[in-house]
């Protein structure tokens, strides 16, 4: 199909409801429900033969065939890992994650923040699926993928070492919804490898196909609190992280207050107390880990909380992950925070100011539509151009600047997919310019 002719039948399929949450691409062509009930039918569990239990579906390189971490591996069903298995047990929370010998930290960041919003959550994990009667070895999933939500079916067997899962799992061991999650996501990508390495923005636009921004915390805006609590208030993903800064006095990943470089974090709460007198800014951050927390003030045995009115005392559970720290501390600790604002039908509170999205599909040819950077000042005006109109100001009552907010997001398609090929991201860019007005 040519290039034209592949757009126009995915603007037609769009246009009739296809690739949209309520009614997603089946990935690969593989239809849940009718291979569920063919499992059933048959007294079987299904077997994935797109995604199999095999050392191709683990990696390429660190995990690939023959490689020692995958030695012993052996793929288990949840029944022959505990007696009594569970999907989900008392609602998905972000304790259920536990970050196992894969680092996609980034990922497992995104995902604890996912399920704090459960309209969310439902959109990626849909309900209805269980161990019990209706159990026949068979999940699926939704991502969001380059403009469409797919749905991803899965076979119920995980990559095991010692009788333990090799990759993310819940704190008790017998809750499997992340560990299939990941699965899912695995399995998208072409392999679990291809998830080692990332930005948890890239989990957030999967999760919601909403879009990311990424602020400096060595240079933040005045308003940083404000706008990490409206988002978490909007339902907004949010993740920070600490730059991995090299030098002679240190090469630990830990800090002596046992925060992580170089890791990827859940950020899931802001607040303001009333510590002695005064209102005190905190901020509650989740470690994938599950465990290895931040020590000093207002960390879960500190003594600020002695102070602190029962009324506006918040959670606090030993060596859980997740920890509280004033926000002065985490400007002057943590590096970055990235927010993932939800799209218009993913947000079904009225009390949330809903906003317009567009989607616009393009490509770099050579010869054509491939004019390099601004140094290449006689083919730069070949790239692709998109004219946007900005119709409404502002209406934000804490901001007293005019204008009209927005976003925009470049996406790379399939790169982490293509890793298996030796391929990865290509450095590329946009720029914007205001169109002002011509009288004619």
């Amino acid at each position: 199909m040519s290039g034209m002719a592949s757009n126009l039948a995915k603007k037609r399929a769009l246009a009739a409801g296809f690739g949209t949450n309520a009614n997603a691409v089946k990935y690969l062509n593989q239809d849940f429900e009718a291979l569920r009930a063919q499992c059933l039918n048959r007294g079987g569990l299904f077997s994935d033969p797109t995604f199999p239990a095999a050392p191709e579906s683990l990696g390429f390189n660190e995990l690939g065939p023959g490689s020692y971490k995958t030695r012993a591996v052996q793929w288990k069903r949840p029944g022959e890992l505990c007696s009594n298995p569970e999907f989900i047990v008392g609602g998905a929370t972000r304790t259920d994650i536990c970050q196992g010998a894969l680092g996609d930290c980034w990922l497992l960041a995104a995902i604890a923040s996912l399920t704090l919003n459960e309209d969310v959550m439902a959109r990626v994990v849909p309900v209805g699926q269980s161990f019990g009667e209706s159990y026949a070895g068979i999940f699926h999933f939704q991502f969001w993928q380059f403009g469409e939500w797919v749905d991803v079916v899965i076979d119920d067997r995980l990559p095991t070492k010692d009788g333990e899962l090799l990759f993310v799992h819940s704190a008790e061991g017998s809750e499997f919804w992340s560990a299939l999650l990941e699965k899912a996501y695995a399995k998208v990508n072409g392999c679990y490898e291809a998830l080692s390495g990332g930005s948890t923005t890239e989990g957030f636009e999967d999760f919601t196909g909403g879009i990311a921004e990424n602020y400096d915390l060595s240079k933040p805006p005045p308003n940083m609190f404000q706008i990490i609590k409206k988002a978490i208030e909007s339902g907004a993903l949010l993740g920070c992280s600490i730059d991995v800064r090299l030098s002679f006095l240190s090469f630990s990943p830990v800090t002596r207050q046992k925060l992580v470089k170089g890791h990827a974090y859940s950020l899931t709460g802001a607040v303001e107390v009333t510590y002695r007198g005064r209102k005190e800014k905190l901020i509650r951050i989740r470690n994938p880990w599950g465990q290895v927390e931040w020590t000093g003030a207002w960390s879960d045995s500190s003594s600020e909380w002695n102070s602190v009115d029962d009324s506006e005392r918040q959670n606090v559970k030993a060596d859980d992950g997740e920890f509280w720290m004033s926000f002065t501390e985490f400007l002057r600790h943590y590096s970055r925070v990235e927010i993932c604002t939800l799209t218009p039908d993913t947000l079904t509170d009225d009390s949330v100011k809903h906003w317009s999205v567009c989607n616009y599909d393009g490509s770099w040819r050579k010869g054509s539509t491939a004019g390099g950077c601004r140094n290449h000042a006689y083919t730069f005006w070949m790239n692709p151009q998109f004219v946007i109109r900005l119709d409404e100001e502002d209406d934000d009552p804490d901001d007293n600047e005019v204008g009209c907010s927005f976003v925009v997001g470049l996406i790379q398609k399939n790169r982490r997919r293509l890793r298996k090929v030796g391929e990865d991201m290509h450095t590329i860019g946009f720029a914007i310019y205001e169109v002002r007005k011509v009288k004619i």
